[in-house]
């Protein structure tokens, strides 16, 4: 064998290292190397002159150096490119057609029909009765996405692939049979298997949805769960604010009456006994109101069984039961499971009996929040005016 392979592999090699694009993830130099060795191996197992396996090793460096020059018609492209180097190393223009009649062999749609064109194909598709198989197939989508040339979703170039491994591809030469089909077959499982899952848990999902759109017992549950959550909220905020009209008062009485009481005993200071009893008045009015605000009311906490059975008690208000005893309060719980017109009953009871709490506390909030500023502001007018008439003394 001449050193034409030698010079060819030195000529690819340079060309697809510093001509082809970068974008090139799958078709490229590694790609071509990969071939190169399962051409080696395949033409090991068959009977093939010199010469042919000096045309199939140099069809196998240069079978993709077209891409040099874009992916149309590639094949093409690597054959002009062949042509032109074994002319210039003075080969014969009849085994020179050979060798583009090798490379042409790797078109897809080719069937291949000589041994060297059977070789080829199968050296070209290697990879497919490969474990490395499933990070080969990657680089070339994320290539073809690169070059712009087509855009595939995980689940779209699976099965692409599938497609492609089952009806398309086979192997031709008896080695590639015998060596790589059983790998080939286990890949085709593997993808087969993860389609399978992924349509088990796209129908899953799609069974839960279609249970949470027709449940309307889910929507139900909801509705009473947030809304209660808001009424909680609600209740929680006005006994805030009644807290701090409380401690805001509670200053203000005592600063007033450790500030203004002592001075009261001096008869020149008596001007200020009418401001500083309406400031204090208005204080303890509006702590007597904010205290009313957050004062609970308090049940009998207890129901007769005629009661449960009627569903005439609300057995979610601790106020109506906490004088039963626990037996009696579990029997009532057990009813009351039993029947969900009776769970949803209670729990609209609840809202409502809530509701009426938060709109008396806020309504008497309202009237302490009114009381207090307006105490504020005559406090503030009474003593401008009881200073200004009556002047402070000298």
């Amino acid at each position: 064998m001449s050193d034409i392979i030698d010079k060819a592999e030195k000529y690819s090699s340079n060309l697809l290292s510093n001509n082809l694009d970068s974008k090139y993830l799958y078709h490229n130099l590694k790609h071509t190397q990969r071939i190169v060795k399962s051409t080696k191996e395949l033409i090991a197992a068959n009977d093939l002159d010199d010469i042919s396996k000096e045309h199939l090793l140099i069809a196998a460096w240069f079978h993709d150096t077209g891409y040099t020059s874009g992916p149309d018609d590639h094949e093409e492209s690597s054959c002009k490119i062949a042509h032109q180097f074994l002319l210039d190393n003075g080969y014969d223009l009849e085994r020179i057609q050979k060798v583009e009649q090798i490379i042409r062999a790797t078109k897809r749609d080719f069937k291949p029909q000589t041994l060297s064109e059977k070789i080829i194909r199968d050296a070209d598709c290697s990879h497919f009765g490969h474990r490395s198989y499933f990070e080969t197939t990657e680089y070339l989508r994320e290539e073809l996405s690169l070059l712009g040339l087509a855009k595939f979703s995980s689940k779209k170039w699976r099965d692409i692939n599938i497609e492609m491994l089952e009806n398309e591809h086979v192997f031709y030469t008896d080695y590639a049979k015998e060596n790589w089909q059983e790998t080939k077959n286990q890949n085709i499982k593997t993808l087969l298997k993860e389609k399978k899952n992924e349509k088990a848990i796209a129908k899953k999902e799609q069974l839960k949805a279609k249970y949470k759109n027709e449940s309307p017992d889910r929507g139900i549950q909801t509705l009473f769960r947030v809304t209660l959550k808001n009424h909680i909220t609600l209740s929680d905020i006005a006994d805030t604010k009644a807290n701090i009209l409380l401690s805001v008062n509670a200053i203000i009485i005592s600063v007033a009456l450790a500030n203004l009481i002592p001075k009261l005993d001096n008869p020149s200071n008596a001007y200020l006994i009418y401001p500083a009893t309406i400031f204090v008045v208005f204080s303890v009015v509006s702590m007597v109101m904010a205290v009313l605000a957050t004062r609970p009311n308090i049940t009998s906490g207890k129901f007769t069984k005629k009661d449960v059975e009627d569903k005439k008690v609300n057995l979610l208000f601790f106020g109506n039961f906490h004088k039963m005893s626990l037996a009696e309060y579990e029997w009532a719980i057990q009813e009351l499971v039993k029947d969900k017109d009776y769970i949803y009953s209670s729990l609209t009871k609840d809202l409502y009996f809530l509701g009426l709490v938060l709109n008396r506390k806020y309504k008497i909030l309202r009237w302490t929040y009114t009381v207090f500023m307006v105490g504020i502001i005559i406090s503030v007018l009474a003593f401008g005016l009881s200073f200004h008439f009556n002047g402070v003394p000298n």
